[in-house]
């Protein structure tokens, strides 16, 4: 199980199809699953990983079409579960009493309620996209009691967004020899790409900060 692991942290694509054959479609259904569906699982490859199977798609190792739909349903049915964690678990435990008191102000979980009312569906869809923040958005959202039929619809559109995007990046730039043969390069960029968004967003507030 642990040579399994490092070897899906290193996306060793070669080696998964080699010691599983077709089983691979079973254990990338799995990474995302975990990934979008599990709050303690965040640093899994999502990004990368799609990109990498949709390159390997194309190399003739998977079917894109069955390999879309398959890793989208897995996106979909992670996200719920992590909603439905936060929801009937994450609240409550933020809710514990703690010496009369809860363990988190009220006031903080109101805050969050108001912003995902407000600012839920653009935040589902964006999250997507980066790093760590796409596996705790469906929880906080949960604990926040977002609408669960605005939630559901934006989760299923940011879903087959960010699946069918960087699956189909992989598919078509694996025509590219160079992206073939330095896949762990384009790996490393896609990871930076993806949480550059959050590195700008922290120094921006950081700067604001001192200017107060």
């Amino acid at each position: 199980m642990i040579e399994l692991f490092k070897h899906i942290l290193h996306l060793d694509f070669e080696w998964l199809f080699a010691n599983f054959g077709t089983t691979v479609y079973f254990i990338l259904f799995l990474v995302i699953f975990i990934e979008t569906g599990l709050v303690i699982m965040p640093f899994l490859p999502g990004d990368s990983l799609l990109f990498t199977a949709g390159l390997f798609a194309r190399l003739g190792y998977l079917n894109i079409a069955f390999l879309i739909l398959l890793l989208f349903v897995a996106a979909v049915i992670g996200d719920n579960l992590n909603y439905f964690i936060g929801r009937n678990i994450g609240l409550r435990i933020l809710q514990t009493k703690l010496r009369g008191k809860n363990l988190v102000k009220q006031e903080y979980i109101d805050r969050t309620h108001a912003f995902y009312e407000k600012q839920g569906a653009k935040t589902i869809i964006m999250a997507r996209f980066v790093p760590i923040v796409r596996t705790f958005a469906p929880f906080v959202a949960g604990i926040a009691e977002m609408k669960y039929r605005t939630f559901l619809l934006f989760d299923i559109a940011g879903g087959a967004i960010w699946i069918s995007s960087l699956t189909l990046a992989g598919y078509f730039l694996g025509n590219f020899s160079w992206i073939r043969t330095h896949i762990e390069l384009v790996a490393i960029g896609i990871i930076v790409v993806s949480v550059l968004p959050m590195i700008i967003g922290f120094l921006t507030k950081d700067e604001k900060a001192k200017e107060i």
